[in-house]
């Protein structure tokens, strides 16, 4: 893989930096560049991961790009364009639809490549949505963050697939190790679910902010399904609603009247996702009906030895292999799901055990921070000896 020359400037424009996977990436990146030898600017609102960035050796340009006001983003333009001739940047990275008008017209004033990266299947009802959401597809090459995404962005914009490379988001392979995590935090995990030492139920981990297109109820009403044939398990719902009361509620109603309230636990927030993982039996990814872009909840569980239940559309037909790594059932289906999660509760602990073990190698195979990075400086090193 090749990288930048040597003393590069990369900018990244990232519209805030505050929680998220493109906000991650960004951070890696960013961490990457300096391992690399280059510089690594971020124009960006900012956010509770500034002082992140800045021990990754990431410097913020600070700038109000996460706006969509078109007077705002015309001055953006002129701000950035002025911070590329500063800083004598080398190549600009976008990766929101909102500072992509900006960072377009700042490359083309200034004569250097632009990447865009696609991190989601945007909707578009309209022909002026779909011209807004094109922006991604003007500069010299945009990054799909999985094949079906990539896909998407050929077929929803008419772009030459040699214009649009894949490459999957990573996982950090040195955080989400299970030989990393200690028995006590695991242990502390469960106990924070309360779950005690004597619990013979397999747990189930719904890892996700609570928001209805997750699936949330969907499992919920499977497991009374299951509950229903003498079959039962514990549901972990681990994500804040972010302000979305009304349908925590309703999840915890729908969960007290189908009969599973004291099955269901609602952990909030979880920071130690992979104590969270090693907690569970198995992991969940139901998201209905809008697809996963690439689905990060289905691809951790399977770095730290999990089997994954995941719905069978969007890129988890990347991620999950069915019947190896775990099972892909139908999107929305209650009684699939039902029945999915009957056979996975029900399987041995040896089976469980070797599919978490496959899941795994091919997971940290595919799915590494190393590899995501190594292949984006790639690009970068590509367009810029390409322009020089």
């Amino acid at each position: 893989m090749r990288v930048p020359p040597h003393g590069s400037t990369i900018l990244q424009v990232t519209p805030a930096l505050d929680a998220g996977g493109v906000e991650q990436t960004t951070l890696d990146v960013a961490e990457a560049l300096r391992a690399a030898g280059s510089r690594a600017l971020v124009a960006s609102a900012g956010g509770r991961l500034e002082r992140e960035l800045e021990r990754r050796g990431g410097v913020l340009a600070r700038m109000q790009v996460q706006s969509r006001n078109p007077l705002i983003v015309l001055a953006n333009a002129e701000r950035l364009r002025g911070l590329v001739q500063r800083e004598r940047v080398d190549l600009i990275h976008v990766r929101s639809r909102a500072p992509a008008f900006s960072a377009l017209s700042a490359a083309n004033r200034t004569g250097v490549p632009l990447v865009a990266t696609y991190h989601g299947v945007y909707a578009a009802r309209s022909p002026l949505k779909r011209w807004y959401n094109a922006v991604m597809t003007r500069g010299d090459l945009v990054i799909a963050n999985s094949d079906y995404t990539r896909e998407h962005v050929i077929t929803e914009h008419g772009v030459d697939p040699a214009k649009v490379i894949s490459i999957p988001r990573g996982v950090d392979l040195s955080r989400f190790d299970p030989a990393a995590v200690s028995d006590e935090r695991v242990a502390a995990m469960r106990d924070a679910w309360g779950i005690g030492p004597d619990e013979a139920r397999p747990v189930l981990l719904l890892a996700g902010r609570l928001t209805r297109w997750k699936g949330q109820a969907l499992v919920i009403e499977a497991l009374a399904r299951l509950k229903g044939r003498g079959v039962e398990a514990i549901l972990i719902l681990a994500g804040d609603d972010q302000g979305r009361s009304d349908y925590t509620n309703e999840l915890k109603v729908l969960s007290a009247s189908s009969g599973v309230g004291e099955q269901v636990r609602f952990a909030g927030h979880v920071a130690d996702m992979p104590a969270a993982y090693l907690a569970c039996d198995f992991a969940l990814a139901p998201s209905f009906p809008k697809p996963e872009a690439f689905g990060r909840t289905g691809v951790e569980p399977q770095v730290m030895g999990r089997p994954v239940l995941a719905s069978d559309h969007g890129a988890v037909r990347e991620t999950v292999v069915d019947g190896a790594t775990g099972w892909r059932v139908k999107a929305g289906d209650v009684e699939a799901w039902a029945c999915a999660l009957e056979r996975a509760l029900t399987s041995t602990l040896e089976e469980r055990a070797a599919m978490g073990a496959e899941g795994m190698a091919r997971a940290r195979a595919l799915y590494s921070l190393e590899r995501m990075t190594a292949l984006t400086l790639d690009v970068y090193a590509g367009l810029i000896e390409g322009r020089r």
